[in-house]
């Protein structure tokens, strides 16, 4: 039997900003393999391009040069319109600040993604998922009457009602209050387990770093471990 294709597949990954004098490189010859289903932290401080790392590997910036293969996508082969329907579906993004849609409920938040890729019955998707994380009397609710730990969960149900095999959480806790930001984790745990989707999230904190089966430290753009935890 074939072993299945990795979620993400990464050889010396680069990535440089500015040109020139100017040019600062910021991933330096990155190799990383992720299988399919697994839970990985990138873990490092500030700096040292975990970020930088997460929006290469979701598509959301291009690297230098190497290669990448994302949810059996070529990415080196795709422009960015191409990046974006690749995304559609397969990748789901948590990011530290919800970018909710102020001028939509928490309903229109989570379905309206799905209806601009044309996926079936969005609206009932979206009310299925906000009941999964807890906010089925919160549907028609605007973000400014929802609290950060409920927006976030918005955020959450957001990024998975379209059941992407991939899943990105970049400081998903970052945000909130411990205590809250607790719930959001074992909520991200939870729905992750139902759906079996892989799930990649960068923070510095240890402590989150330790809920995943594996840990990769990124120092100075470049891997400085890879351990199971």
């Amino acid at each position: 039997m074939t072993s299945p294709q990795p979620a993400i597949s990464a050889q010396n990954l680069t990535l440089t900003l500015g040109s020139g004098e100017s040019a600062v490189a910021i991933l330096k010859g990155l190799d990383l393999t992720v299988p399919q289903g697994q839970t990985l932290a990138l873990l490092g401080p500030s700096g040292s391009g975990k970020s930088s790392l997460m929006a290469v590997l979701s598509g959301l910036e291009r690297a230098s040069s190497g290669h990448l293969a994302v949810a059996g996508e070529d990415f080196g082969k795709l422009d960015e319109d191409g990046l974006a329907r690749a995304r559609r579906g397969r990748i789901g993004i948590v990011l530290q600040a919800f970018h909710l849609l102020p001028t939509m409920t928490a309903l229109e938040n989570v379905a309206t993604p799905m209806e601009l890729a044309g996926m079936p019955d969005a609206q009932e998707r979206a009310a299925a998922e906000l009941t999964a994380v807890g906010l089925g009397h919160r549907l028609t609710h605007y973000p400014a009457q929802l609290s950060g730990g409920e927006q976030q969960r918005v955020a959450i149900a957001r990024a998975i009602a379209p059941r992407p095999t991939l899943i990105f959480a970049d400081e998903p806790t970052g945000n909130l209050d411990a205590a809250t930001g607790a719930d959001i984790i074992d909520l991200l745990f939870a729905r992750r387990a139902e759906t079996q989707a892989t799930l990649v999230i960068i923070t510095h904190d240890t402590a989150l770093a330790d809920h995943c089966e594996r840990v990769v430290t990124i120092g100075d753009g470049r891997i400085a471990s890879d351990t199971a935890a």
